[in-house]
């Protein structure tokens, strides 16, 4: 089997977005969702919408986002709005910003592969989109270890009970209660390598993932203020497999010459956030052997 190709660039600029994603050779058919990071109110490490307008302006794409399962200020969709409206979303994508999530009843994609979860649970807005271009700001995370294409795609896409769902192991819906219920380490990993596989299912191969590995804090911009970048910005990757980029990005960082890299590498190993791509591709929809191809050279 071929290696799956991830394009490299270490010039962090919107052209280079567009870049990326024509050398990935391929045209988002229909309506596309762009999923990002909105970021949490008062985080200061979340990308910013002008930085990917250019791309996503492109697609004649929509920003897509969901509602947050633990206390913030995105855990209700009135609050996940004003978190957009002040964060400068709306201003720039014009009618073109969707919760999906924002009302019931969620969309459940079966998914009898998952190891732990047999269903994922999302907003129902999913339904609405054609292909899905996934545009990540890869950093650490509180409790993914790190975050990156997976993270969007399993936590990204879950609606509030479907993000109860990942965090509890299956054993709860209900945000006001998860935690009661809160899942084991290695399980929640793997969870999420569940979650992402039936989203991933549910576009059927039409999609594409960019991810920023620049601000690298050992923290998520769903922190209201993120611990500062711990190492100097590493570039700007692109890939049809999910597994594929989330596994450049990691491996970009083991091989840094940055000292900074051992705290971000603690975090990611300290919450088992590696194990997440063994168990995606166990689950077969990514690979961990990729070909790495530097458009600067």
């Amino acid at each position: 089997m071929a290696k799956s190709k991830v394009y490299f660039t270490r010039n962090i600029s919107p052209a280079n977005v567009i870049k990326l994603y024509e050398a990935l050779g391929v045209e988002l058919p229909g309506k596309v969702a762009c999923k990002v990071h909105t970021g949490e109110a008062g985080n200061q490490n979340f990308i910013r919408p002008n930085f990917w307008k250019p791309m996503v302006d492109k697609l004649d794409g929509t920003i897509v986002e969901c509602n947050i399962a633990y206390p913030g200020a995105r855990l209700t969709t009135e609050g996940h709005k004003k978190v957009i409206e002040d964060h400068g979303w709306n201003k720039k994508f014009e009618n073109r910003v969707v919760i999906m999530d924002a009302e019931g009843p969620d969309y459940v994609i079966d998914y009898p592969e998952g190891k732990i979860l047999k269903k994922d649970v999302v907003g129902k807005e999913i339904v609405n989109y054609d292909s899905c271009l996934v545009l990540s700001h890869f950093k650490g995370h509180g409790m993914g270890g790190f975050g990156g294409a997976l993270k969007q795609l399993s936590i990204g896409f879950g609606s509030s009970a479907g993000k109860s769902l990942i965090h509890s192991a299956g054993q709860c819906d209900d945000p006001g209660t998860r935690r009661a219920f809160a899942a084991q380490q290695d399980d929640f990993i793997t969870c999420m390598a569940d979650a992402a596989g039936a989203v991933v299912k549910h576009f059927d191969g039409k999609m594409a993932f960019i991810s920023v590995a620049r601000d690298l804090s050992v923290d998520c911009d769903c922190m209201p203020t993120a611990v500062p970048p711990c190492m100097a910005d590493i570039g700007m990757f692109a890939s049809l497999d999910p597994v594929a980029i989330d596994k450049a990005c990691l491996d970009a960082v083991y091989a840094s010459n940055d000292p900074g890299k051992a705290e971000l590498i603690e975090r990611i190993e300290s919450r088992h956030g590696q194990f997440i791509i063994p168990d995606a591709v166990a689950l077969g929809y990514g690979s961990d052997e990729y070909e790495l191809i530097d458009l600067d050279k």
